[in-house]
């Protein structure tokens, strides 16, 4: 998958690496078991410090999206958290009326937020995968 980091975005960096490889777990382009770029890969990659990324890869360790394990790597976790918790369903009740107010504020109709929606959801579900390996490098 290759990340894109917008240095102006309202998210810092970090969260911008999370969101990107959530997204990619989400949309199916990152399985279960996977194997990441490593936190120096990563950071060459996006020209940033490692630390950023490990940041990034540290909170989405404690989320149980991926594992690292010592000696071998970070991976996509093999069980990923599922169902959503009541604190979760809430979170999403409050962000899908924050949308619809946004939408209905600007003139829109709740059709025109469906869309908005199938089109986040295709783009999730389309965006390239994680190819982390160069061209002629061996591992």
């Amino acid at each position: 998958m290759q990340l894109f980091i917008r240095p102006g975005d309202y998210l810092p960096i970090y969260r911008q690496i999370m969101r990107q490889i959530m997204d990619a777990i989400a949309g199916g382009r990152l399985a279960s078991g996977e194997q990441l770029p490593s936190h120096r890969e990563l950071s060459e990659q996006l020209v940033i410090a490692p630390l950023t990324v490990k940041k990034a890869y540290d909170e989405l360790e404690a989320l149980g999206y991926i594992e690292t394990q010592r000696g071998r790597g970070t991976y996509v976790a093999a069980r990923l958290p599922r169902g959503a918790t009541a604190a979760q369903a809430s979170q999403l009740e409050a962000t899908a009326r924050g949308l619809v107010s946004q939408a209905y504020l600007a003139g829109m109709q709740l059709s025109d937020v469906v869309q908005l929606i199938k089109d986040a959801d295709r783009a999730i579900s389309a965006a390239p995968t994680l190819d982390h390996r160069k061209e002629g490098r061996k591992r």
